[in-house]
């Protein structure tokens, strides 16, 4: 069952809202936040925000509280733990970073779920401020709505080469890719016709997946809830086992009769 790679976005499609804006909200540093978005990258702004919320006194462990508070989508957690228990290989690329990420998925259960989380590296530096850095260079040269300090359709290359190099043609991994926003596009753009995305409906990427339906090979399935992200996507880990299984057993069906033929 690892031949299924599931790839989960995170916010707004593991918790249901953007993380960044939910700390700086906690934190009464929305105004702030709005002066410098139109001024600098995002990711660039949330470092920034983070030395904010370090002057006005408050330590990472209340950073970790309030990420602790974030809703996440009811039904998603359920969800992954069912698909990790099928034996699929669960991945997360996001936007956000690493610090946000694993604190939320710790506290909800799944960390241990997921063999890779891709996201803006962070550390806590020598006077205990988080730091948030890019996850590639700025100049990644991505033509698709992609932030400059991360192109999900790179790691998505990536992760398809790994798959490459390591099974060589015999390659039969299929991937799930879960997302919302504008930067979930670009990597549904390099799933394969054996591929599957499952935008959440009314979102930017299914606005963009709509608007450029002809550039998209793998199937597409909506969600707009969390029950209804569960339901679509254990219906689809099943209907890609019960192919393989039938694959295999006509395989081994076709063996038998060649060994009774050539007596």
């Amino acid at each position: 069952m690892a031949e299924i790679v599931v790839v989960f976005d995170f916010d707004k499609t593991i918790i249901d809202l953007d993380s960044d804006n939910w700390v700086v909200d906690e934190f009464g540093a929305s105004d702030m936040f709005d002066q410098l978005v139109p001024t600098m990258p995002w990711n660039t702004v949330m470092d920034t925000m983070m030395k904010e919320i370090h002057a006005r006194g408050k330590t990472m462990q209340d950073i970790e509280q309030v990420l602790k508070r974030a809703p996440v989508i009811p039904g998603v957690v359920p969800a992954i733990k069912a698909a990790h228990a099928l034996g699929c290989d669960l991945k997360i690329v996001s936007d956000a970073n690493l610090f946000f990420v694993e604190t939320i998925l710790e506290h909800s259960g799944i960390k241990d779920c997921f063999s890779e989380i891709n996201t803006n590296p962070s550390y806590v530096d020598d006077e205990g401020k988080l730091r948030i850095r890019p996850y590639h260079d700025f100049d990644h040269k991505c033509n698709n709505p992609c932030p400059p300090n991360m192109c999900k359709g790179l790691v998505i290359e990536r992760m398809q080469a790994a798959s490459l190099a390591m099974e060589g043609n015999n390659n039969k991994k299929r991937m799930i890719y879960l997302g919302d926003g504008a930067g979930d596009f670009c990597p549904s753009l390099m799933l394969k016709e054996q591929d599957f995305v499952m935008p959440r409906k009314d979102f930017p990427v299914w606005k963009l997946m709509n608007e450029n339906r002809q550039l998209i090979k793998a199937k597409i399935h909506g969600w707009t809830n969390g029950e209804e992200l569960q339901h679509i996507l254990l219906r689809i880990i099943k209907a890609i086992t019960t192919i393989e299984e039938k694959q295999i057993l006509s395989a081994v069906d076709h063996s038998k009769f060649q060994t009774i033929y050539s007596h």
